[in-house]
């Protein structure tokens, strides 16, 4: 699919337009430096790259485009909660639609803020007022910053789905040693390989990682280094052969092209009062191997 050749609906500025795909609304950026778009539904980055580059961020083809359903790819904003610890599975923030609230632009970057507050719906399922401001400023590499206020306590992630050529050739470093592992059913696991590869399904929760994670993509013959920022754990998934076939908005060989890598609080939860916002970030960019 092509984010970029959709039609215009409304061009918003000279570098930020909207388009639709399916049911839902889309924001498309077309810079000098980069090409990116996010959906309204849920804040979600789903495509960014500088200009030169390949896409970074991996958009599954399957993904049905439908109003209340997740997109299966991107950067999917889990909230207030991580998994199945709640209804729905990742939290609500990721499929309801959030409002662009203040946006500026010049030659090197676009920084957009998008909005989503607690609602009678929301509190039906979660009773806490809340106000969330997911914020992007987008060029040669990628920040984004979640921010939540009110009086509460909370888990989420920033649910990363990146692009790579050939999963059987990717690793993944800087993740730490001690992970959660819930393919084995959640046991806690200590690993002194400090490098992840991808050789079935995959699904850790490092609870003590490094700063930044790096994911060396032999065959795309890059780098992605995703900096993270507050939090407390980094996810990595890969769905592998067997559960990706089982997914209906992901091609059988959809596992062989992505990898997550995921900034989150999960161990440590995000912490929101009146005078501190919970705050989860992270910063992608993109390399060549010398």
């Amino acid at each position: 699919m092509n984010l970029f050749s959709l039609p215009v609906t409304h061009q918003l500025t000279p570098y930020l337009s909207q388009r639709q795909m399916g049911e839902l609304p889309l924001l498309v950026l077309a810079h000098p430096r980069f090409q990116a778009a996010m959906a309204l539904q849920g804040a979600q980055l789903i495509a960014w790259q500088p200009t030169g580059e390949k896409p970074v961020i991996w958009l599954s083809e399957k993904t049905a485009w439908q109003n209340g359903k997740a997109i299966r790819g991107g950067v999917p904003i889990c909230w207030p909660w991580f998994g199945a610890a709640g209804n729905p599975s990742h939290g609500f923030a990721r499929t309801l639609p959030w409002q662009l609230v203040a946006h500026d632009e010049n030659a090197q970057n676009v920084t957009l803020t998008l909005q989503l507050e607690s609602s009678d719906a929301t509190k039906k399922i979660w009773p806490h007022d809340f106000t969330l401001y997911a914020r992007f400023r987008l060029g040669e590499q990628c920040e984004f910053e979640l921010e939540a206020h009110g009086e509460f306590s909370a888990t989420g992630a920033l649910h990363s789905y990146f692009a790579v050529d050939d999963i059987d050739q990717v690793s993944v470093s800087g993740l730490g040693n001690a992970f959660i592992d819930k393919v084995a059913g959640g046991t806690r696991c200590h690993s002194e390989q400090g490098r992840q590869v991808y050789q079935q399904q995959t699904d850790r929760i490092y609870t003590a990682p490094e700063a930044t994670s790096l994911i060396e993509d032999k065959a795309g013959q890059r780098l992605i280094s995703i900096s993270h920022h507050h939090q407390s754990d980094v996810v990595t998934w890969n769905p592998g052969a067997e559960q990706s076939c089982s997914m209906g908005d992901m091609a059988n060989d959809g596992y062989k092209t992505m990898v997550c890598v995921e900034t989150a609080r999960i161990s440590q939860p995000m912490i929101s009062a009146a005078d501190h916002p919970g705050l989860l970030a992270t910063t992608i960019s993109v390399s060549r191997p010398r």
